[in-house]
């Protein structure tokens, strides 16, 4: 267990108003909560600076990146930033809380996703990375842990997200080591890190919710570096397969863009039985 944590309990108050429900987790800079906030009456996700990353000069940098960029993003597929402390003892930012498991969580438990959910999950996804790439961001960190599969799916975690400027500056590897665009893991050397980037993470998400296990094994470092996908199983469409295997293609320049990704989604989503989807369409 980690001792790198605030020591927090159930009913505690993280600030005045922002009441301890449950534990979430977090990561290597912060720990995560659900909370109930006295202000919004409603339960929120509470992102807590580790005590030994308070005086980090990268999570602070990090932290106020953070801010500023969900403090002007606004769309149905990310979560909202409703307060944050960057002055405290406890620098944190409290976050709209979505109902529903990581999409990661449901693969582990279920297996590979249903045509009905892999299509709406893969639109909801191609509609959230245009918004981005719309608004001059990259999030730089897609992967099945950082989308809650709710209706509609939600994209997460904007800790690494920066302006397209500064992605295409990075000099060193940003993201989830299995997740990350070959850009990503050696800058300069094999293309820019962008929104490009956001689709291949995109792919390698789709890959896993498709077949229900990882497109690379994870023995070696990089393996996307040096090796093409696993096959997809026969079961997935061919049609769909393409569209996978295209935003996971080596070459940033040879990707589709997030708008490419919906529009040839969109034919897919119009052959399957008539269920409706519970999410959106890009479409009127």
């Amino acid at each position: 267990m980690s001792t790198d944590i605030w020591g927090l309990t159930g009913g505690e108050e993280i600030a005045p108003g922002l009441v301890v429900l449950k534990d979430l987790g977090g990561g290597v800079a912060y720990e995560v909560w659900l909370a109930h906030d006295e202000r919004l009456l409603a339960p929120v996700v509470v992102k807590i600076v580790r005590p030994s990353k308070v005086d980090d000069v990268d999570t602070r940098l990090s932290f106020d990146r953070e801010v500023a960029l969900l403090s002007r993003l606004n769309h149905p597929g990310l979560t909202r930033l409703f307060a944050y402390d960057d002055e405290g003892e406890r620098p944190y930012l409290v976050l709209e809380h979505v109902e529903g498991t990581t999409l990661s969580q449901q693969i582990g438990r279920f297996g590979a996703l249903s045509a009905h959910q892999l299509y709406a999950v893969a639109l909801e996804l191609a509609s959230s990375l245009h918004y981005l790439a719309g608004e001059g961001v990259a999030h730089l960190d897609v992967k099945p842990s950082n989308i809650i599969a709710g209706s509609p799916a939600k994209l997460i975690d904007l800790s690494v997200a920066m302006g397209l400027d500064a992605a295409a500056a990075l000099d060193h590897p940003v993201g989830s080591e299995e997740y990350m665009a070959p850009e990503q893991c050696a800058p300069g050397e094999r293309g820019v890190p962008g929104t490009a980037s956001d689709v291949w993470g995109l792919g390698a998400t789709l890959f896993r919710a498709a077949c229900g296990y990882r497109a690379f094994d994870r023995d070696v470092e990089f393996p996307q570096l040096r090796e093409a996908p696993k096959a997809m199983p026969t079961s997935v469409d061919p049609r769909f397969q393409r569209i996978v295997l295209d935003c996971m293609a080596p070459d940033p320049v040879d990707r589709p863009t997030p708008r490419e990704v919906a529009d040839r989604l969109e034919p897919l989503i119009e052959t399957l039985p008539s269920a409706r989807l519970s999410g959106f369409s890009l479409r009127g």
